[in-house]
């Protein structure tokens, strides 16, 4: 595969996500950037989600004799033992958003088949790794669970849940999270993908909620690359995905109003998940794949349990939810 990106600050070479979305199968589509990611790292940064060898201790009376480093023992005349990362599964709840404004796409996909994706490349990963891995999709009519597992067939129930076309609704992610805290019994890491067109403040109780119940929280926002700077090249009438509202657009005349909105909405969404301790990490659609999987995997290890602080109340800021309808000179 020759459409490939490069960051020039880092050594791996990363797959542009237009060209793996030509898989069609989610679950090749899922190994495929997986093997392309694990090609290019030594070792998990993640703590806890691998079983992977870590320091090392002195031995004490009880431990396996196969854990000895024999060629230790031989330049230092003393008994260590190879400690390992913690073996037991970890739960993680991945949330799906496929509400309407994720069918929004200016790349040649939408946000919704890059979140499914995201989602499905992170489940595969982590069940690789023998960790409990469930799915949870939101912002559509009926949303549907899996609670987290590791047995045989687990992962082709999530990949063809993640595959079912699915007519989105209004986002209403404060019910969706709300929902999803009460079907979290056992806690772990709960993983959003959404991208959370909608004002931040009323997520901060649902957000509560789940810190509540002794979960981890990531927020994992993906947004269009035209969201993110409105690079139209002319004159646009744009559409709502949500409410169908149309508008008129001259990005010369609107860029800098919309940037200004954006920013604010941007940090008022960063301060609700940190008054809640989660993280938050924001992807755009163009963005490679395995990339976005490195950075969201790193972004986990660095969740603290103790981020959680008091919230604040500020006006509300929110940007439009538009899709192209056509284009003027």
């Amino acid at each position: 595969m020759n459409s490939r990106a490069t960051d020039p600050h880092r050594a791996s070479w990363f797959i542009e996500p237009a060209a793996i979305m030509q898989i069609k199968n989610l679950t090749m589509r899922a190994k495929s950037i997986v093997e392309g990611f694990a090609s290019g790292l030594h070792r998990s940064p993640l703590r806890g989600f691998s079983v992977e060898f870590a320091e090392y201790r002195p031995y004490v009376l009880g431990d396996d004799p196969r854990t000895v480093d024999w060629k230790l023992l031989a330049r230092s005349d003393r008994y260590y033992v190879r400690q390992f990362e913690d073996e037991t599964n970890r739960r993680c709840y991945i949330a799906v958003d496929q509400s309407r404004s994720m069918a929004y796409g200016s790349t040649g996909y939408s946000k919704a088949e890059y979140a499914r994706t995201l989602a499905a490349t992170l489940a595969y990963y982590l069940n690789s790794q023998r960790d409990a891995v469930g799915i949870f999709t939101c912002g559509v009519s009926q949303p549907e669970f899996l609670p987290p597992r590791h047995k045989t067939g687990h992962l082709q129930q999530i990949m063809h849940l993640l595959s079912k076309e699915s007519v989105g609704q209004v986002s209403n992610l404060e019910v969706d999270l709300a929902q999803l805290a009460s079907l979290t019994k056992r806690r772990g890491l709960v993983l959003l993908i959404s991208d959370i067109l909608v004002a931040p403040q009323p997520l901060q109780q649902p957000l509560g909620y789940l810190r509540g119940r002794g979960h981890e929280v990531v927020v994992l926002r993906v947004l269009d690359p035209l969201e993110v700077n409105l690079s139209l090249e002319s004159s646009t009438m744009l559409r709502d995905m949500e409410t169908g509202r149309e508008l008129y657009v001259d990005p010369g005349a609107a860029r800098s109003d919309y940037i200004r909105r954006f920013r604010e909405h941007e940090a008022q969404l960063l301060e609700v998940c940190h008054s809640r301790g989660a993280r938050l990490y924001t992807v755009r659609s163009d963005q490679p794949l395995d990339f976005a999987l490195l950075e969201l995997i790193t972004q986990i290890a660095s969740v603290s349990a103790d981020q959680a602080g008091q919230p604040r109340t500020k006006s509300q800021a929110s940007i439009p939810r538009f899709s192209r309808v056509s284009e003027g000179s």
